[in-house]
């Protein structure tokens, strides 16, 4: 599987998140920190994927993924560790871990793979 197909969507879940959190507490924090890491996060999906049409890696969008995703799952694991509340922040701490994982197997294994001619 690619980067870009599970980055754009935790990227807009993360813009969503931030905006209903800001809708329903008024959490500058969440919009502020929903807004922004969702917003990087589109952006380096569409890199990625923009870099794949061209038949390349975008590791400049590999290392953006991992640091967003790495920053926010430790950022969120403090946060649910300290008020024990499952959402939002033990869901965004499990997903965000999740995909660090992942991105760090992707820049393991030699970012995304193409497909041969013959497929």
């Amino acid at each position: 599987m690619h980067d870009f197909c599970f980055t754009i969507p935790y990227g807009l879940i993360l813009v969503a998140g931030g905006i209903v959190g800001y809708a329903r507490k008024g959490s500058t924090a969440s919009l502020a920190g929903g807004l922004g890491t969702g917003l990087v996060l589109l952006l380096a999906g569409y890199l990625s994927l923009q870099a794949f049409h061209k038949r390349k890696n975008s590791y400049l969008a590999l290392i953006l993924e991992t640091a967003c995703a790495a920053v926010l799952a430790w950022v969120m694991v403090h946060r649910y560790l300290q008020t024990s509340k499952i959402m939002p922040a033990g869901v965004v701490a499990g997903i965000s871990a999740v995909m660090t994982v992942f991105y760090l197997y992707k820049i393991i294994t030699g970012g995304n793979h193409f497909p041969t001619k013959s497929e």
